[in-house]
């Protein structure tokens, strides 16, 4: 028999299973938006800061590992808690970067075209999943819940430093195909 969720915890769960289903939707129809808003030209740069925002959170991720694993759950708490504010950085670039910005057509031949598609397609299917078990990871960790958090993280880990890793290594495929 499944017991009851508190009121608060119901709030929490319905709060999160919208977000990662509104996120991705939300961005879906951005980017199916045929007409560009004129944001400026500095919207051109936003591929470059998206690259070095998932460099970092990449690193940070890596690091929030450590932290944990000596026990050093301050310092763990304030790494993970960057790297979720540079993904939701990352998210608002990202956005107004296709918002006001065709998409870039990958231009290398041969090999490395079909392992530029699959690590494209990996990245964007994994980065919708990620944000549930994110946004949960966080939720359970900042109520106290950290058996719950833990099982979350086992999940969300590899997969978010997978998203972040693969993000780094598309945008350096498609760096030299940016038109400025």
């Amino acid at each position: 028999m499944e017991t009851l969720q508190p009121v608060q915890e119901q709030k929490a769960n319905r709060l999160i299973n919208v977000l990662s289903l509104a996120i991705p939707l939300a961005v879906a129809v951005l980017l199916g938006i045929r007409q560009k808003v004129d944001l400026g030209n500095w919207t051109t740069y936003l591929p470059h800061i998206n690259g070095v925002i998932n460099t970092a959170t990449s690193v940070l991720l890596v690091a929030g590992l450590y932290f944990i694993r000596q026990g050093n759950v301050l310092a763990h708490k304030r790494t993970m808690l960057t790297a979720f504010a540079l993904g939701s950085f990352f998210l608002v670039s990202y956005v107004l970067y296709h918002l006001s910005n065709e998409s870039t057509a990958f231009g290398g031949e041969g090999w490395i075209r079909p392992v530029y598609y699959f690590l494209l397609i990996s990245h964007i299917g994994l980065s919708i999943v990620v944000v549930w078990f994110v946004l949960r990871a966080v939720y359970f960790a900042l109520s106290g819940q950290i058996a719950k958090h833990k099982q979350t993280v086992k999940y969300a880990y590899p997969i978010w430093l997978y998203v972040s890793i693969t993000g780094v290594v598309v945008y350096l495929m498609i760096k030299p195909y940016y038109v400025h």
